[in-house]
């Protein structure tokens, strides 16, 4: 209920504001003095207050613009109650902060509507005072989020970078210095080569694009205004095992699936983002002739996925540490990727309230699971 502080050294006065009051559902808390109003405004809490000016030893005046003066408290909006009628005792309450005043006699209708008027405004404010808390807040959480990325594309985007344009230029450099000499067969395999490493410089571009995409959603998710739910085109298993097929290649025989037909209330290019990412980081960190477990179950109208391999696995450090474009213990002739995929499917889960977890133990692999609601608001991630 609003808190509304009476500040009067007439306890007749409370009594009777209390009266006034009585149907309206108020906490009301009374202070004889602005000594002991000040004193106790932490604890009063009040939303509004209403001052009486006429007072011994500190009065409504000053009580008024001492509380003005205190951060803490100058947006509660402050009623002056006062006997007096002449146009310049009205025009010094005003000039003192007060937010608005009341005649004596009070009349219970006045009362009620002025009280009313004063905490639709401290209400506004408190709107407008969340929102920009909350706008600060973002703006330090990015600030944060982009001080670790951009740490961390100065040390490892370069490389990332030179790694596939060497290629092409490679590649490209030696067709041009000896094609005439060259056997067709040779010419293809450059060009392979040119090929692979422009695929290479295209996957990094388009994972850094949709991370910082992701970034930004994750803190100002726009949930669609139709509010309708959207299902997968195809069952989740489908989805799941057609993904990890693909992600397999040639390690078919190391893929290991328990999948069941779950419909889940996602947009199909999240939820495939979802298990690429996953699928792809399982067989591109454990060796061939090792198992990569994909399972997927229903369990409290959860959809439950988990993908398990038996690769080179992570310490709790590692994990605590997992961002964008971090990698740990990169060998300098290998391009094992830019550390995005772990956080792109952390963010598609966050955006989706779901829980993201891994367990791993370092030099025996890595479980990562995954817990989505079945039903859920559907965000335009893509």
């Amino acid at each position: 209920m609003p808190s509304i502080l009476i500040i009067d050294d007439e306890t007749y006065n409370f009594d009777v504001i209390q009266t006034l009051l009585s149907k309206q559902s108020y906490t009301l808390h009374y202070a004889a003095s602005g000594q002991e109003a000040i004193a106790k405004l932490k604890y009063y809490q009040p939303d509004v207050i209403l001052l009486d000016v006429m007072m011994p030893k500190m009065d409504g005046i000053e009580v008024c613009q001492r509380i003005k003066a205190m951060a803490e408290w100058k947006h509660v909006p402050i009623i002056m109650v006062t006997a007096l009628t002449a146009k310049k005792d009205i025009a010094l309450c005003l000039e003192s902060g007060a937010d608005d005043f009341i005649s004596k006699p009070v009349d219970r209708m006045e009362l009620g509507a002025r009280i009313k008027s004063m905490l639709r405004i401290k209400e506004q404010y408190d709107q407008i005072s969340a929102l920009s808390k909350l706008q600060e807040n973002t703006i330090h959480l990015l600030q944060n989020n982009m001080d670790d990325l951009c740490g961390n594309l100065s040390s490892t985007l370069p490389q990332e970078l030179n790694t596939p344009l060497n290629g092409v230029f490679g590649a490209i450099s030696m067709m041009m210095a000896d094609y005439q000499n060259m056997k067709p067969e040779e010419i293809y395999e450059w060009l392979t080569l040119a090929k692979l490493s422009i695929q290479r410089l295209e996957n990094l571009t388009r994972k850094f694009m949709q991370y910082a995409k992701l970034e930004v959603l994750a803190i100002h998710p726009r949930v669609d205004e139709s509010r309708n739910t959207y299902y997968l085109d195809l069952p989740t298993h489908v989805l799941i095992e057609t993904t990890s097929n693909i992600k397999a290649d040639s390690r078919l025989n190391d893929l290991v699936l328990d999948l069941e037909n779950i419909e889940i209330s996602m947009n199909e290019k999240d939820f495939l983002c979802l298990i690429n990412e996953l699928i792809e980081n399982a067989f591109k960190f454990s060796q061939a002739g090792t198992p990569v477990k994909v399972t997927s179950r229903l369990e409290n109208a959860l959809f439950h996925l988990s993908i398990s391999d038996q690769g080179r696995g992570m310490t709790e450090e590692q994990i605590s540490k997992i961002g964008a474009f971090t990698q740990f213990e990169r060998k300098l002739y290998e391009q094992q990727g830019i550390g995005l995929g772990l956080k792109i499917a952390q963010k598609v889960v966050e955006i989706y309230k779901g829980n993201f977890s891994i367990a791993s133990a370092y030099g025996q692999g890595t479980t990562i699971n995954v817990e989505l609601p079945i039903t859920s608001d559907i965000f335009q991630l893509t």
